[in-house]
């Protein structure tokens, strides 16, 4: 019996845990949501409507540029935030990945189930 190699995954699971983790605070996911509008937002944009201070929102958006979801830009005395919607992307390739992992187990659990 030949053994077949395994498909290497998009990224790596550490990258991906990184990810996970920066969207898993509700108030980034917050963050994320409203820039993935296509929009640049300042801060003081970005904080209005939520109940933290623009102290919390520039220390969540340190966290997400650090997992490289947002990247800022300079404009004049503002710094604008954008979405990078690449690691998403990554992801949601990662995310295929693992589901395609399973779906090839119970298929290999079906069929040895069914030949018994």
């Amino acid at each position: 019996m030949i053994a077949r190699a395994r498909p290497r995954p998009p990224q790596t699971p550490a990258r991906a845990a990184g990810v996970f983790a920066a969207l898993g605070d509700p108030t980034r996911l917050a963050l994320v949501n409203r820039l993935s509008d296509g929009s640049r937002r300042s801060i003081a944009q970005l904080s209005e409507g939520h109940p933290v201070t623009r102290q919390a929102i520039t220390k969540h958006l340190r966290v997400l540029e650090g997992a490289r979801l947002v990247r800022q830009e300079r404009a004049g005395r503002e710094r604008l935030y954008a979405l990078d919607p690449a690691p998403i992307e990554e992801l949601r390739r990662y995310i295929d990945w693992v589901s395609g992992q399973w779906d090839a187990r119970l298929a290999r659990l079906k069929a040895l189930v069914e030949e018994t």
